[in-house]
């Protein structure tokens, strides 16, 4: 084997390994440099932001993330494989609206499966809440622009450019198994993380991974994302993840009886078989549903080795 083909293909380009981690290094440092900027302005324009728990640094830290993703993506897509912005699938392509709500109802019925099977096994129950109408219309408002911009700079950085660039070289499984294991990682700290929380979240990289696929944009999973976070915290009052900060007054008041192992208590469902169970069903479903398709080939789909 010659030197040179281990950093290049035979199409004089550079192997997907090495775009995936050029584009790893560039996001950091944008990382880096908008991150701590960023945070800067906005406690210089309102010194009372000081909290890491502070939902405007929540949405700003998001929005930074957002823009450093999608940035790497552009800069590698442009410079390593000649793409425009649009192989990202970040742009309002055709087909993109029902993508969009199409990933919203996949992940609203996923999110209903999983607390319809806790409930049905006596694991989970709910009440009102008994919150007046302006704080339950202020905390569904301020946590939907929380999990719409944490669903977008997840969805931009592990089903992006670097889930992309292996799919264009033939190589979509790995694609899909190593932003799924890293999705998972990035979780396993969370608070009351547990095994299976931490498998069911690289199974959602998977579920996401295989929606990315069927559809080549970005606007189906960023759907199924949004709608699974919102509907789980905002409507049925479950942690998120493990975290409870994120909705000020959910519609309704969870009871989680257990066990851990089917409703994942603490950690909220997804630490539970019912997520495993629901996002299994639904990953099917993906595959398999007619008429969920790209609605056209986007310039950068083809194997690029």
């Amino acid at each position: 084997m010659k030197p040179r083909t281990i950093f290049f293909d035979d199409t004089n380009r550079l192997r997907s390994g090495w775009r995936f981690l050029v584009f790893c290094t560039v996001f950091f440092v944008s990382v880096l440099i908008t991150g701590t900027g960023g945070i800067a302005l906005l406690q210089a324009i309102d010194p009372s932001v000081t909290e890491a728990g502070d939902n405007r640094i929540t949405i700003v830290s998001g929005i930074l993330l957002l823009a450093s993703a999608l940035f790497a993506g552009w800069f590698c897509g442009r410079f390593l494989e000649r793409l425009p912005f649009r192989a990202l699938g970040a742009s309002f392509t055709e087909g993109w609206l029902r993508h969009l709500l199409l990933g919203i109802l996949f992940g609203a019925l996923t999110l209903v499966l999983a607390v319809a099977i806790g409930f049905a096994f006596g694991g989970l129950r709910f009440e009102w809440n008994g919150v007046d109408t302006t704080a339950l219309t202020r905390s569904l408002a301020v946590s939907f622009l929380i999990f719409a911009v944490g669903a977008a700079s997840e969805e931009a950085l592990f089903r992006g450019y670097m889930l992309q660039t292996f799919a264009r070289s033939g190589l979509a499984s790995v694609a899909i198994g190593l932003t799924a294991v890293f999705f998972g990682y990035v979780h396993k700290n969370n608070d009351n993380a547990t095994t299976i929380s931490i498998i069911n979240t690289i199974l959602a990289g998977v579920w996401f991974g295989i929606g990315y696929l069927k559809t080549r944009d970005l606007w189906f999973v960023f759907g199924m994302h949004l709608m699974w976070n919102w509907m789980q915290g905002a409507f049925f009052g479950i942690e998120v993840s493990g975290l409870t900060n994120l909705v000020s007054a959910p519609l309704l008041k969870e009871i989680d009886g257990g066990p851990i192992w089917l409703t994942g208590e603490t950690y909220g469902v997804e630490g539970g078989i019912v997520t495993t169970i629901a996002i299994t069903v639904s990953t099917l479903a993906i595959c398999f549903v007619p008429g969920l398709r790209a609605a056209s080939m986007r310039h950068g789909d083809t194997e690029t080795g």
